[in-house]
């Protein structure tokens, strides 16, 4: 695919990515994505016009072109979220490249994504969400994985982390107090409060794991003391999960999504959780009011007298 790219392009692409780095603080993940979307793009325009794709012919792209383009990704049954998702990164590197060389971006900006279903956040109910922790607990021989793995689980649900963010602790954060400082995706920092239980689950693990906890060390270890694998939770949530009757759904990411439906349901104010959640944008956050709404209509209509 870089072979479809002229040097002016290879050059305009990297200064694109840089400024998305350093001006929106996109993860490494989102820039790795964003440049294959648009190198993808470029090859398709190459392969369309027989020729390299410098810059001067991109400015000329067509609605017809993009059309064209976008067609052939539902030829290969790429997804509607995913080609989304693509032109979105598209309409970002024009809209920048559009500043520095003076295009007229208006075909590829006018370009419209197909529509798909948002699909909404699966949440645990409050019951399930405390028999996952218990039973995740359960799935290790060793007690001291058991009480690594609870203690995963408990900050995923009490204090709304990613995986990836309660993996990534190190013996810094300890012990933990009453905040925790989480550094999420793009680098964005936001403080958490952390729960006595999810405390007490922290410290129970520690009493019993078997490795020292150095400063730059994780805090969660795996058998033979590197970092703890995210696929190992998923594992030991999957086996917890099938031995309660949960649905598939009902995975560690599910863990946070509970954690953001109950604090809505009992009354918390949405842009606060988003600030919890770390979400750049609200609409992120505001998926939870859909989710609310579907168990609102449910508790409805079983209890209401007329329904």
């Amino acid at each position: 695919m870089s072979m479809a790219l002229t040097p002016q392009c290879r050059d305009a692409l990297a200064d694109w990515l840089a400024a998305a780095s350093a001006l929106k603080g996109a993860s490494a993940n989102t820039i790795s994505a964003y440049r294959a979307d648009v190198a993808e793009f470029i090859a398709f325009q190459t392969t369309h016009h027989a020729e390299p794709q410098g810059l001067a012919p991109l400015a000329r792209v067509t609605t017809q072109e993009m059309r064209a383009w976008m067609a052939h990704l539902r030829g290969q049954d790429i997804s509607a979220r995913s080609i989304a998702r693509k032109l979105s990164a598209v309409k970002s590197f024009y809209r920048w490249l559009a500043e520095k060389q003076g295009y007229e971006p208006t075909a590829v900006l006018s370009a419209r994504a197909p529509k798909f279903q948002k699909k909404l956040p699966r949440p645990l109910t409050e019951d399930a969400a405390r028999a996952m922790i218990g039973t995740v607990e359960l799935q290790s021989r060793d007690s001291w994985q058991g009480a690594r793995d609870a203690a995963v689980v408990t900050l995923l649900y009490g204090c709304g982390l990613r995986i990836s963010e309660a993996l990534g602790l190190t013996g810094r954060a300890l012990p933990l107090g009453e905040t925790l400082r989480i550094f999420g995706k793009g680098n964005k920092e936001r403080i958490v409060p952390v729960l006595p239980i999810a405390r007490r689950a922290v410290e129970a693990y520690l009493t019993l794991c078997p490795f020292p906890m150095t400063p730059d060390e994780a805090v969660f270890r795996g058998a033979r003391g590197g970092t703890l694998n995210a696929r190992h939770v998923a594992k030991v949530t999957e086996k917890a999960r099938m031995q309660l009757g949960l649905p598939s759904s009902a995975t560690p990411h599910a863990m946070r999504h509970s954690f953001a439906t109950h604090l809505l349901s009992a009354g918390g104010d949405l842009r606060e959780i988003q600030e919890l959640l770390g979400h750049a944008s609200l609409s992120t956050t505001q998926a939870y009011t859909s989710v609310d709404q579907v168990h609102l209509m449910k508790v409805y209509e079983a209890c209401h007298p007329k329904a």
